[in-house]
């Protein structure tokens, strides 16, 4: 537990001098009289005994919190998981509880436990440098921070983003949102964060060769900080920077001293070895610039062996790079070269790049015969840093730009507020009213489009009597034409022969028999003559037309002479279609025609088939298609198939559609009806 506690404590330092995320709220803990299989139980330190059984506990707090039904407690929760991941650096479990902590409190409108979240969420994208992400997090909390009248939050939030601009070289930006940080601390007399602000602007104004301006600013953080402890360790950074501001002078006897400030400190070098490292080579590098050069190179390959021992990367291709330079002026260009060499590929792997442009353009001086092939990276590393900070000063800008927007819009409507207040009411009715003109007019228009179905399928129904009228016709012409065939034809000739027959009865002369075996012949030729007007009136009876069939295959054809499709129509012969009530018929009809419409539409299809199926108590319609498909899932539903939906419903029926691109289109229909299927097959 000592450890969990020593740990809190160094975390709790690096929040107040990195402006990293918010402390979790000692109030907001409960005592241990949580029940055991609490989510505040498990989320509670005290009732941890070590760093692997605080993760656990926190993967069990986390799942008790997904089962927790008041949004509140899950807001809370939440945040405080999402905040215990970023301290364990879980960055998998960190975004999982960040976004659900970012969720819940927007749900519920717990601004300060949003902005908490954001907070944490941009540290967490500036541990990994994802600056524009950060930044915009940063800001996000900034804005509620303000909202809510928390001056010191939101001056946190405007250092912590000035870091950033910082880092990507928007130094105005940067100073900007420093000075306005300032602002909001002095009133609250927070030194140690003025102590902060002010080694910012001495780096701003440093990297703005704006040097006596960097000393000024220095000089003021080192007195905000003698308010809160003189003998603070971070004066140790101060003095260094100082220094460094005193060598781009090319003032070294001063940059010196300043640096030997930090050098005689007591047991720096157990006590702070970085700032003693720093201190020491850049020491050095003063002695050397004053052309002194005894104990240069030891001081040097001191500092080096520190670096490696701290396993500090970046630390090391700054000596390495200080080292070349420094044998270079010794004219050893062989080692030289080789210090160069590795601290290029130490500053590649730190991903330090203006470490890697000092050392291209070192090399170019210690090797001249590459030296065009390290200009030609140079230009290339320069021109892609100058591009990418660019861009992410135009990203800040345009969220500053929002950020000013926020501020206008909030100052508008707290003037407008009493007006709207006065008018709220009004806006209310007329709202009220318009939302029963519009579910008139939507009522309205639904009506009209049923009476505009009623009246199409009147019109179908009609044409379909009509089409029974015209069949009916032709059955009675048909009739009439038998009838008179029987009548004036076989009738009268069978009249004739049974009046002469009747006069040969009884003569048995030769033409008398002669005459009778004519009038055989005259009998058969009747007879085949009878058979012939029976096979036709048989085979017309077989291929009896439906009308409802007719009607499909009518309109199949009409399809197939408009298109470049081909339409086949396959339908189980044993069954009496017309049976189908009219208004089934005109809906099938209907739906069968919306579809070949959609066919020749969207398609482009060469060849469609339609199926009439009646299988147990269901009648089954397909339609489909060769032509390119669509895909399904993504494809939307116009009012054709709209239509199409609404009739089935009507008819209890359901419908779907099969399609993949490239690979055709399947409509498949299902109604519930039962249909009688006749003995003897009928031809289609």
């Amino acid at each position: 537990m000592t450890s969990k506690i020593l740990f809190t404590i160094l975390l709790f330092s690096l929040c107040i001098l990195n402006g990293c995320s918010y402390p979790v709220d000692s109030n907001n803990k409960q005592e241990n009289s949580q029940p055991t299989d609490s989510v505040q139980f498990y989320l509670s330190e005290e009732n941890s005994y070590s760093n692997a059984e605080f993760k656990r506990n926190l993967a069990k707090a986390y799942a008790l919190a997904k089962n927790v039904k008041k949004d509140s407690l899950k807001s809370k929760y939440f945040s405080e998981l999402s905040y215990y991941y970023l301290s364990e650096a879980d960055s998998t479990k960190f975004r999982k509880s960040n976004i659900l902590a970012l969720e819940y409190s927007r749900k519920i409108g717990d601004s300060a436990t949003l902005a908490n979240n954001h907070w944490d969420l941009a540290s967490f994208f500036d541990d990994y440098a994802v600056e524009d992400s950060a930044y915009y997090h940063y800001s996000a909390a900034e804005k509620i921070y303000r909202a809510l009248n928390d001056t010191y939050y939101s001056a946190r939030m405007l250092y912590n983003m000035a870091l950033i601009q910082s880092e990507i070289k928007d130094y105005i930006g940067s100073e900007i949102n420093t000075i306005k940080a300032i602002e909001l601390f002095e009133p609250l007399k927070k030194y140690e964060n003025l102590f902060h602000c002010y080694s910012n602007l001495g780096s701003l104004s440093n990297a703005l060769k704006e040097y006596d301006r960097a000393l000024e600013y220095y000089d003021e953080a080192l007195f905000y900080l003698d308010k809160v402890d003189p003998n603070s360790s971070a004066k140790l950074g101060a003095y260094n920077n100082i220094g460094v501001v005193y060598q781009q002078m090319g003032l070294h006897k001063e940059a010196m001293e300043s640096f030997n400030k930090v050098i005689s400190v007591d047991s720096i070098k157990i006590k702070n070895t970085r700032n003693y490292a720093t201190a020491i080579s850049n020491y050095a590098l003063s002695q050397s610039k004053l052309g002194d050069s005894s104990g240069v190179l030891d001081k040097l390959t001191e500092v080096l062996h520190v670096r490696d021992s701290l396993n500090d990367i970046r630390g090391l291709a700054v000596i390495q790079y200080q080292i070349a330079d420094h044998y270079l002026s010794l004219g050893d260009s062989t080692k030289a070269l080789e210090f160069a060499l590795r601290g290029k590929e130490n500053a590649v792997q730190s991903s330090s790049n203006l470490r890697i442009l000092e050392l291209l353009a070192l090399l170019g001086k210690i090797d001249p015969k590459n030296a065009t092939s390290y200009t030609h990276e140079y230009i290339k590393l320069n021109d892609s840093l100058i591009h990418e900070e660019r861009t992410l000063q135009n990203k800040f800008t345009r969220i500053r730009f929002e950020t000013d927007q926020f501020i206008e819009q909030n100052v508008l409507l707290a003037r407008q507020r009493q007006l709207w207040i006065g008018i709220a009411v009004g806006i209310l009715a007329v709202a009220a009213l318009l939302l029963l003109m519009f579910n008139q007019l939507r009522k309205n228009q639904k009506l009209r489009f049923e009476q505009a179905q009623q009246k199409a399928n009147q019109e179908i129904f009609n044409l379909l009597l009509a089409q029974n009228t015209k069949m009916e016709q032709g059955k009675q012409l048909e009739k009439k034409r038998v009838s008179e065939e029987l009548h004036d034809g076989i009738l009268g000739q069978m009249l004739g022969i049974r009046l002469i027959l009747t006069g040969l009865n009884n003569k048995t002369d030769d033409t008398s028999v002669l005459k009778r075996a004519e009038l055989l012949k005259k009998l058969q030729n009747l007879e085949e003559e009878i058979r012939t007007i029976s096979h036709e009136l048989s085979r017309a009876s077989e291929e009896k037309i439906h009308n409802f069939i007719v009607s499909v295959k009518e309109l199949l054809q009409t399809v197939e002479d408009s298109s470049d499709m081909t339409c086949e129509f396959k339908y189980d012969h044993n069954i009496d279609w017309d049976q189908l009530t009219a208004d089934l018929k005109i809906n099938i009809y209907r739906i069968v025609q919306e579809n070949l419409q959609n066919c020749i539409k969207h398609s482009r299809a060469t060849q469609v088939v339609v199926a009439f199926e009646h299988e147990g108590n269901q009648l089954n319609i397909t339609i489909s298609d060769n032509g390119v498909g669509f895909n399904a899932k993504k494809g939307k539903r116009g009012i054709g198939l709209k239509n199409i939906k609404s009739r089935l419903e009507k008819l209890n029926g359901t419908y779907s559609i099969n399609s993949q691109v490239g690979n055709g289109t399947k409509v498949m229909v299902t109604i519930p009806h039962q249909l009688i299927k006749h003995v003897t097959p009928q031809s289609a």
